[in-house]
């Protein structure tokens, strides 16, 4: 429920000029009934001026007129046609003083892993602005030399759902426009959850040292075998001497 300008002042004025009970104005201010009771005794919101709020367009006479007919009937914020749409307006995300200077780290971090997320994207996880994610983007950041890539969550800048919300979204873009992506892309597109519960990829051998001994199998390995295997006679005993025979006497 929307809640009035100045609740105090503007509860301080009800209780002085209005017959209202305490828990009509506590509903209306969002204060405690009890709250309301100090301010009508004096113990509560000593010193505040009241503040009108039929005069400051808040709350119609016809509108208290009701409600004090009717204790069971609550006030109604008048429509304000200005203020429409003022609770889904959102500013850039608010970053602490100590933390600002590690804002180019983590989108170094961001372009670096994520190169799908949009320069929207990154600036709404660490408060930032477009022309410095493109200045880091094309390396023409003042510091970039001394900058190296800091995970945002470890910074503390934005939260992990945050992050795996980002990258789920845009997974699911480039899915809609069809583009092809590369295993390193659709594993970087993993949220936290989804990588630590799949499958190790296979390691492709770096050297092919060993390849050169393999071991025969079948008929090969037999046939290996039989060419190994000499006969003794044919290795030690001479052929015989025709010769020898003639010159031996009787």
């Amino acid at each position: 429920m929307n809640k009035p300008l100045m609740t105090k002042a503007t509860a301080v004025w009800l209780v002085d000029n209005t017959t209202l009970s305490f828990k009509q104005i506590a509903d209306f201010c969002g204060l405690h009934e009890l709250e309301v009771q100090g301010i009508a005794d004096g113990d509560v919101a000593a010193g505040v001026k009241g503040f009108d709020p039929i005069t400051n367009n808040q709350l119609t006479q016809d509108e208290i007129d009701a409600a004090e007919k009717n204790p069971a009937h609550k006030l109604k914020l008048k429509f304000n046609a200005a203020a429409t749409g003022e609770e889904k307006r959102r500013g850039p995300r608010y970053t602490p003083l100590s933390k600002r200077q590690d804002r180019p780290a983590s989108i170094l971090w961001l372009v670096k892993f994520h190169p799908e997320l949009t320069d929207a994207q990154i600036g709404k996880l660490v408060g930032t602005t477009k022309p410095t994610i493109q200045a880091i983007r094309e390396r023409t950041h003042w510091n970039i030399q001394n900058i190296q890539p800091i995970d945002p969550v470890a910074l503390g800048l934005c939260k992990q759902t945050e992050l795996d919300a980002a990258v789920q979204k845009a997974a699911a873009k480039k899915a809609r426009e069809g583009e092809s992506m590369s295993d390193d892309e659709r594993r970087k597109l993993l949220s936290t959850e989804q990588s630590l519960t799949a499958d190790p990829e296979p390691k492709i051998p770096t050297a092919i040292s060993g390849l050169e001994t393999f071991t025969l199998s079948g008929d090969d390995e037999d046939e290996e075998k039989k060419e190994k295997v000499f006969d003794a006679d044919t290795l030690f005993n001479l052929p015989d001497d025709e010769s020898g025979s003639d010159d031996e006497q009787p």
